[in-house]
């Protein structure tokens, strides 16, 4: 996998060269307790998969520019701030394999790191005047939360159709995908329906990207990090689960439900209630979903002329849903 991500930045190499430098300068401070947190989380930087969407975005596009760069720091400064924050509300010790900033630092300062971050997204567009990508930028903070919130509400009763599941992971995780290839276009000056264009674009991957990540639950293994079932253990209802509930005979249903309500901790029946949905269609059908998504926003790349940079994110876009963590 590590080749394939080479692969795929090779058209942009220089850009994300450039970026880390630029991206690091964005985080600095004087203030010497956030310096070192700043520094601690730029060492276990992921593998800067939105910023690679910014910048071969805009290279589909145009050139790359001091704005591109500008919005792809915003974008990894906001990401970073959602999975700081995240691991508060999660109660996560562990990110990337590492302890999370709350197991080091504790809630209190990892939510100040969090906010501190988007502020830093915040003035980097206000102070160079990119008030269009600071509008996109805005509008991905307010609809992750709004995803966050609406997953939470919806798991106290277990009452998540597919329509909601999919708005959730819009807003949750799509919606940042979609500011990243929206922000790579305005900022090589595209106009409005090809920046919306790659809106949609970014969206239809992020949704892509979540299914994945859903499915995971059901399959993975300690290599990945995240254990088998634990979605299933937070009462978190995803795509496999919701259509095998909605297959299920009226009894099968009650146990489903009442196995993620009342028994969600019980090790057993977690497996159980896996191996119902494996057994029942719930795998492929989410698949098959993922690939639908996956298909779509091939469609609206085979619109562009041919280049590095559109088969660079073909490749990504394919890296997306055969990933293996």
């Amino acid at each position: 996998m590590a080749k394939i991500v080479e692969k795929i930045k090779q058209p942009i190499s220089e850009e994300m060269r450039i970026f880390e430098k630029k991206f690091y300068k964005s985080m600095k401070t004087n203030v010497s307790l956030l310096d070192r947190i700043m520094q601690f989380i730029v060492r276990r930087k992921g593998k800067q998969m939105r910023p690679m969407f910014v910048f071969l975005t805009a290279k589909l596009l145009g050139e790359t520019t001091e704005r591109t760069y500008r919005g792809a720091s915003m974008i990894e400064l906001i990401h970073t701030a959602s999975l700081v924050h995240d691991d508060v509300v999660d109660d996560s010790n562990l990110r990337r394999g590492f302890f999370s900033i709350n197991a080091m630092w504790k809630n209190k300062i990892a939510v100040l790191v969090g906010d501190y971050l988007l502020s830093k997204s915040v003035l980097l567009a206000s102070e160079n005047k990119d008030f269009d990508l600071l509008t996109v930028v805005s509008n991905a903070i307010r609809e992750m939360s709004e995803g966050e919130l609406l997953q939470i509400e919806k798991a106290k009763n277990l009452d998540i159709t597919e329509d909601i599941y999919f708005e959730i992971i819009r807003q949750k995780t799509a919606a940042l995908l979609s500011a990243c290839c929206e922000i790579g276009a305005r900022s090589v000056g595209a106009d409005e329906d090809i920046a919306k264009k790659m809106y949609r674009f970014g969206e239809l991957v992020g949704i892509a990207f979540q299914i994945k990540d859903d499915l995971f639950d059901y399959t993975s293994t300690n290599i990945i990090g995240k254990p088998i079932g634990i979605d299933i253990k937070e009462q978190k209802m995803t795509l496999p689960l919701i259509y095998s509930i909605n297959t299920a005979s009226k009894s099968e249903r009650r146990w489903l439900i009442r196995s993620v309500k009342k028994y969600n901790n019980n090790k057993k029946r977690v497996r159980e209630v896996i191996e119902y949905v494996k057994n029942h269609g719930g795998l492929n059908y989410a698949e098959q979903a993922m690939y639908d998504y996956r298909d779509k926003a091939l469609r609206i790349l085979d619109e562009f002329e041919e280049s590095e940079a559109k088969e660079s994110l073909k490749t990504l876009l394919n890296y997306v849903v055969e990933r293996k963590h």
